[in-house]
Parts: C-alpha cells; structure tokens; sequence
C-alpha cells in the first residue's frame, strides 16, 4: 500500500515522503509520463538517472495497445518496460473522453471507438480496475467523468455525481494491495469541490487528486480553484494535481500544497524543439542559434548544457535526427525533476517563497539574458 508523511511545512507548501514496496518518493515531485510503457526517447534507467522515482502509464493506452492481459502474463508494466520503481496508472478516463472516437458515457462506464482501430469498445470503473491491476500498478486512479470547460453548472455536477459513483464502485473492484486515489471534480464551482472532495473522504482513498484542471480555464481560473480545494484536503494523504503542467503552474501548485505533479508538456515540447531554461523558453529552431556555441542553459547542470552548444541542438532539429528528441527530451525532464527537487528543498530550508520569485523573476523575463551577448 501507501505511506505518506509530511516532513516540512511552510505556509501550504510542503515537504514530505511516500514510502511504498518499490521506493520512496520524496515530494513535491514530478512524475514523467510514459503513457504507453515508455517515457518517449528516453531508456528507463536514463529516466531514474535524472532523478525521477515514479512515472506514469496510462490505462487506455496500454489496454488498446499491447493490450493488458498480454503485459500481465509477460510479469507486468514494471518487467515489460524494466522500471523497478513505483509506477502510477491513470485511469483511462481523460483519454477516452478526449482521443477516443464517438465516446458515449452511461451509469455502466463509456463505449467508445479505439483511435488505433475503430473497434467498439467499453471501459467501466470495474474494467479499468482491472486493467490497473493486470499492469500490476503500484498507485491506481478511479474511473472518473472529466469535462472541458467552461460548462454549465448543471454538467459539472452531473460528472461530478456520476465520478462519485463510479469511485465506489472503482473501490469496491479493487483486488489487491495496490493504492487507490480518488479524483476531485467540479470544474471551476467552489461549492461542488468542496462537494466532491467530501463524497471522496466518506469513501476513504489511500491518496486524493485534482482533476478536471487544465482543460479550457485561464490560469487564473486555475490557480484560484487551487488554491480554494488544496488547503481543505486531507493533510496526511498525497495530493496530486493530474496533467498540469508549465514550470509556473507546478510552483502554484506546490504553493497551495500539491505534493505530486505529471504532465506531457516537457517530453511533447522537447520534440517539437521547445525547450524550457531557467531564463525562460526557447525554441531552438531559431536561425539566431544556427552558430551559438554557449550551452542551452549556462545555470543548467544536466548532461545536454555540460556536452552540447545550441548551435548543435539546432541542427539536430533541423535535420530531424533522433537524437535531437533525445537530447531535448532529456533536458526538459532534467529541468523539471530539478525544479520540483530544488523547491522541495527551499521548502526543507524555510526559504520557499523566495525561491519561487527568483524563479519566476528569471523564467518570465523570457530569453532577455539568455540571449544577450557575451
């Protein structure tokens, strides 16, 4: 199962630690998303190098494609993908209202068309429980209903009252010793969060998450829900904010006391030449990098600033070799396992919010240093 312990506190911010059977994870944290048993370009022992403890697979993905019965008798996502640590699932929920073709949810779960393929295909609470449990997941999400907005209040409560059925029945499917975290929902109303958060607590989860974040609202929107729901949250559980997000989003997130954070951005940007520095982003395509020898980011210690110029990261890019997503992925990753190590730290030393408006003073001056000339 789950232990979670908070070491440090500072206003909402905090420090803490989960310890389960594969590791222990030191929070905040941020989780590299593997969606289908692989963090894109990169080998899991590259990814643990870094410093990750957990990542993320995801239930629709693996279930479609190789299919989860087949991970099962290969001895599970852990051995199928050689990741020793803990590894925590999605649900599945997101992906079949968002990719999947034609979804249609009812009381029994959603029927939707596989984006592989088009075949006619249903996942209930019930079903992505077990899925979960065939991939042998150390942390399990429940099955939930998560809307875009802006919606009417009236479609957030019915997603929201429908997640609360579908946690119970996600909790009673459960088999195993896996963890099992509830999902708040409720959009952008104060009222129902606080509602959802409730309903989740009288069923009892081994951690609890936001969701429903990230999908439509502004960020001001956003953070101010965050910092509404997070503080009401059980203290001596894990908080987790799910698929959120930009560097400034997660240092919100740990403000308002979220301990774990996943998100796509870091691995989909660095493929797309996007890459995230200390002064901000770059995009490395820019012919202004075509012959700058500095490195990506000079207060950036991974193995991509210490090795190679933005000269050279550029034309990687433009030539579309692998390793140009390779190198990118690698650092952005590096950037923001350091980013939540460095804030749970400034958290352990009582100087959170001064690290968080160092921070933000030079990521969000945008590329002025950066590209200055020496």
């Amino acid at each position: 199962m789950i232990t979670f312990s908070k070491q440090v506190q500072s206003d909402n911010s905090r420090a803490g630690r989960i310890i389960m059977n594969r590791g222990e994870i030191h929070t905040p944290i941020f989780m590299p998303v593997g969606t289908s048993g692989s963090v894109k370009s990169m080998a899991p022992e590259e990814v643990r190098d870094m410093g990750a403890s957990i990542i993320l697979g995801n239930t629709y993905h693996l279930h479609v494609r190789p299919g989860d019965e087949l991970i099962r008798d290969l001895g599970g996502l852990h051995r199928f993908m050689n990741w020793h640590g803990p590894i925590l699932t999605d649900s599945g929920g997101f992906q079949v209202f968002s990719l999947a073709k034609l979804s249609k949810a009812t009381e029994n779960g959603v029927t939707f068309q596989s984006h592989l393929d088009g075949a006619t295909l249903t996942i209930s609470p019930e079903k992505s429980i077990e899925i979960q449990e065939n991939l042998g997941s150390d942390i399990m999400m429940c099955f939930d209903e998560c809307i875009s907005l802006p919606a009417t209040e009236k479609k957030v409560e019915d997603a929201l009252e429908r997640t609360t059925r579908w946690a119970k029945r996600s909790k009673a499917a459960r088999t195993g010793n896996s963890a099992l975290f509830g999902i708040i929902q409720g959009g952008l109303y104060p009222h129902l969060r606080e509602r959802s958060l409730h309903e989740l607590l009288e069923i009892g989860f081994d951690g609890y998450a936001i969701g429903g974040l990230s999908v439509g609202e502004s960020k001001a929107e956003m953070y101010e829900m965050l910092h509404h729901i997070t503080p009401q949250m059980p203290e001596h559980y894990p908080r987790y904010l799910m698929g959120v997000g930009e560097p400034d989003d997660i240092l919100e997130g740990i403000t308002a006391g979220v301990d774990m954070f996943d998100c796509v951005i870091p691995t989909r940007n660095a493929r797309n030449g996007s890459l995230f520095t200390s002064l901000g982003k770059v995009s490395i395509k820019q012919s202004k990098y075509r012959d700058d020898p500095r490195p990506l980011d000079p207060n950036c210690d991974c193995y991509v600033c210490k090795n190679y110029s933005r000269a050279y990261l550029r034309h990687l890019f433009m030539s579309k070799e692998i390793l140009s997503m390779r190198l990118n992925t690698h650092h952005n990753l590096y950037f923001y396992l350091s980013l939540t190590s460095s804030a749970r730290e400034a958290i352990l030393q009582n100087r959170f919010n001064e690290f968080k408006s160092s921070f933000l003073e030079n990521y969000q001056q945008g590329n002025q240093e950066l590209d200055s000339v020496e």
